[in-house]
């Protein structure tokens, strides 16, 4: 494979990685993530909203992490009728962040704001999100009647069981009780650490060897590569070489010579230009010839 072949190779695979995580990416920015957390039907004396007012509420947790936006979205109580509120784009309160949650009023009065809905829990026992295209369901409940002031939710946040709740917990985790992590178990399973340390020096040293043998081979296909680029022609060469007659001796040893003497130094070197130099004299030399003769008589 030649190294043209190779590059274009090489560009698909990135080209093909870059739209995979953009898909990815796409998928993960969705409303797919969204459920459904919590509903109080019955609110006599619980949560108030920005109006002082006591109605009924929703709770929608963005199980995703990344964060997740609900403008143009649709919640309904009505099965026949999935885009009955539409939730207006451009405001970022509709902006759910990470393992969020974000709390609805299904008070019937939509002119108070784009948190109040055009529907009352009351009216119904149903409840449904829609995505923007009023089309594509993405959480629906059928709830069974609901006491006052004790809320109806997931026992855990985004979790499938749902449970009548011991607390009402509008903006706030579900479950109240103690959380008992991996962490925690894993502490209970090893408790001096020694484990821990073993799984971590043989993730380090397995990722040692596997990048030694990545750079390994990659040193090698790149060597390849440069000595096919790199390389002379030297085959058509030797071929014109062998078709053509021998030097006789003679022109050898003359070439030898000639070389010999180029770099020995040896040959004449001719500069191409004369310097005559004047020389000036203050004195006039005993000799001379002014003083050898007499002044001629008159």
């Amino acid at each position: 494979m030649s190294i043209k072949q190779q590059i274009l190779k090489l560009t698909g695979v990135l080209i093909i990685f870059v739209l995979v995580l953009s898909s990815l990416q796409t998928k993960a920015q969705s409303g797919l993530d969204l459920r459904i957390n919590e509903i109080l039907v019955h609110n006599d004396s619980n949560y108030v909203d920005d109006y002082g007012m006591r109605n009924s509420w929703i709770e929608i947790f963005n199980s995703a992490y990344n964060s997740v936006n609900m403008a143009g979205m649709y919640l309904t109580n009505d099965p026949k009728n999935p885009t009955k509120y539409r939730i207006a784009k451009g405001d970022p309160i509709t902006k759910i962040p990470s393992r969020n949650y974000l709390v609805f009023f299904a008070d019937s009065h939509p002119t108070r704001g784009i948190l109040h809905l055009n529907f009352s829990l009351e009216d119904t026992n149903y409840l449904a999100i829609y995505d923007v295209n009023g089309r594509t369901l993405l959480d629906e409940i059928t709830y069974p009647p609901q006491r006052p002031d004790i809320s109806y939710g997931r026992e855990l946040d985004g979790s499938e069981n749902w449970v009548v709740l011991d607390k009402t917990t509008p903006r706030a985790n579900n479950f109240t009780g103690e959380i008992v992590t991996a962490g925690d178990e894993f502490v209970k399973m090893d408790p001096t650490g020694f484990g821990m340390a073993m799984i971590a020096m043989s993730v380090v040293f397995s990722a040692l060897v596997l990048l030694y043998l990545v750079f390994k081979n990659t040193k090698k296909i790149y060597a390849i590569n440069l000595k096919t680029l790199f390389r002379k022609p030297v085959k058509e060469t030797a071929i014109l070489a062998a078709e053509e007659e021998e030097i006789p001796g003679e022109v050898g040893a003359a070439i030898a010579l000639a070389l010999n003497l180029y770099i020995s130094q040896y040959h004449d070197h001719e500069e191409a230009v004369l310097t005559i130099k004047k020389v000036a004299r203050t004195y006039s030399p005993w000799s001379s010839k002014i003083y050898g003769l007499n002044r001629p008589p008159r």
